[in-house]
């Protein structure tokens, strides 16, 4: 079965990355934390924390994963926050590749590399490295269930660059 046909396997694995690089990797709804609850979105390269109810808290932040893995300095969840780290450069490497890929096809398409493989192994590896933070966060104490929605997306489209029939 070809889910993708050779022609379009170049445009869809920068799509693909594009896509992976606006999805939330995580998002975890916590209730009784200091008396209120707080909706964390991960996406690779930023954290958005809602805090509903939390007294001394600000409503919204907003952080990277260097800061919000500073900010967990000392903490159970750390671990988590290093590893989110690992995974976003891995998917900051993929969006430089598709960029490159973008705008210089013919020649990528001829070096010894394909790249349609490459950014699907890169794809394939970030959620990898994601699914493991997601697990670290589930199992470190941090309260509430973690979602890995955009880890989801990270393999299915991996799987599909790495599958498509290259002539």
């Amino acid at each position: 079965m070809v889910w993708v046909r050779a022609e379009h396997a170049g445009a869809l694995a920068v799509v693909s990355t594009w896509l992976a690089a606006f999805v939330p990797w995580n998002v975890t709804y916590s209730t009784g934390v200091s008396g209120g609850s707080v909706l964390f979105v991960r996406f690779p390269f930023v954290q958005v924390r809602y805090a509903f109810g939390v007294p001394l808290a600000r409503r919204v932040t907003v952080s990277d994963p260097l800061s919000a893995t500073a900010f967990q300095a000392g903490q159970t969840i750390e671990a988590a926050y290093r590893v989110w780290t690992v995974g976003a450069a891995l998917l900051a490497v993929a969006v430089v590749v598709s960029v490159l890929y973008y705008r210089y096809e013919e020649r990528l398409e001829g070096g010894p590399v394909d790249p349609v493989r490459l950014l699907g192994g890169l794809l394939t590896l970030s959620g990898v490295v994601l699914a493991v933070a997601t697990y670290l966060l589930a199992t470190r104490g941090f309260p509430g269930v973690p979602l890995p929605i955009g880890v989801v997306f990270l393999f299915v489209f991996g799987g599909v660059l790495l599958t498509v029939e290259r002539q």
